[in-house]
């Protein structure tokens, strides 16, 4: 399966959103800038991701944009068919089964893209973004790039010590 960029995107996105579920709205500059995201481009993904009510959008002075439902609730089978369509690239389930009807000769190669499409469709639709967010699959907590660069000049600082011995052996 091919993910597209803007997937990608609409994916970081929701994971983010999904780790300040409880914070309410946040702005897309905000969104843009922890996840390193082009803001115009973010903004389009976070409108069809609204249309779809997957997000809400908030106006005034704390808008912004928020889950519209708990990260528990949200599969990534769903933002990915949102965003990119058929979950494999080789079609969706119909096609295929029509495939290992019509071609007898080939129906053993449909019946492992069906095979391969029924198990990436499984894990997507099983995985919430609270799966993803919390790390149960064994991922890292993804750092932001705000971490990043608060820990970038927190290293700056340190001065190396060095301890020169006095060079006897005991």
């Amino acid at each position: 399966m091919k993910i597209s960029q803007k997937g990608l995107y609409a994916l970081q996105a929701m994971m983010m959103l999904a780790r300040r579920y409880s914070q309410g709205a946040i702005r897309i500059r905000d969104i843009a800038y922890e996840e390193d995201l082009p803001e115009k481009f973010l903004e389009l993904i976070l409108l069809e991701m609204k249309n779809a009510r997957m997000v809400e959008s908030v106006r005034g002075a704390k808008g912004g944009y928020a889950l519209r439902r708990p990260p528990s609730e949200i599969h990534l089978s769903e933002i990915i068919r949102l965003i990119d369509g058929p979950l494999a690239p080789f079609g969706d389930a119909e096609q295929l089964r029509s495939l290992i009807d019509k071609d007898p000769a080939h129906r053993a190669l449909y019946k492992v893209f069906l095979d391969v499409r029924d198990a990436a469709a499984h894990i997507l639709e099983n995985t919430t973004l609270a799966d993803i967010v919390s790390g149960p699959r064994g991922g890292a907590v993804k750092e932001t790039k705000r971490q990043r660069k608060n820990k970038q000049k927190e290293s700056a600082s340190v001065v190396p010590m060095v301890v020169h011995g006095t060079g006897s052996k005991s």
